[in-house]
């Protein structure tokens, strides 16, 4: 699957929970995600290479735990992400099997993650990342077959920028907690 992602530093968490309740919609209560994040071993940026994350999902304490494997690939020149998930039923298998395929760790993101479908195929997520003492908002939309993602990517903006945000940054969550999160910030571009 194509997904286009866009990611902010949250400016105020306030008006937009209160944004999102003006329109009527509700984020989902609190999931807590913890991602351990494996490249191959020969893995250096700009190379389009595939990362493999398990994660651990925990949407209600009186439920089980949910696994999965994401396998995603970052296409620099166009910004999109190729993304396949699967559901685990044994994760210490599925580490070992990651291992043996030359995969090394290099992450472990524990996040509280709550979230809002916005349509059938675009998500918005407010994000709180441990070691970050910021929030993050991030929309994801999955890109339909033969359509621009210029085009996506502005949309994309024009939500961020009726959320109030002003700025975007690129940096993965894994990128941004090894930095303490630092990284190059851009202006949303006018609209």
């Amino acid at each position: 699957m194509k997904k286009l992602i866009v990611k902010s530093r949250l400016l105020d968490e306030n008006r937009f929970t209160t944004q999102i309740a003006d329109i009527g919609r509700e984020l989902t209560p609190v999931i807590w995600q913890h991602e351990r994040v494996y490249v191959p071993h020969d893995y250096r940026e700009g190379q389009n290479l595939p990362r493999l994350i398990t994660r651990t999902e925990v949407r209600d304490t009186n439920m089980p735990a949910i696994y999965s494997l994401h396998l995603k690939r970052h296409i620099e020149d166009s910004g999109l992400d190729w993304v396949n998930v699967t559901k685990v039923s044994d994760y210490n298998e599925t580490s070992g099997i990651i291992h043996q395929l030359g995969f090394q760790k290099v992450a472990e993101i524990s996040r509280q993650r709550r979230e809002l479908m916005l349509d059938e195929r675009t998500v918005i997520y407010l994000d709180r990342v441990e070691g970050l003492n910021e929030a993050f908002l991030k929309i994801e939309a999955d890109l339909e077959e033969g359509e621009p993602i210029d085009a996506l990517r502005q949309d994309l903006f024009k939500i961020l920028e009726m959320l109030g945000q002003k700025t975007f940054v690129m940096e993965t969550y894994a990128n941004l907690t090894a930095h303490n999160g630092a990284a190059q910030e851009y202006l949303l571009p006018e609209q």
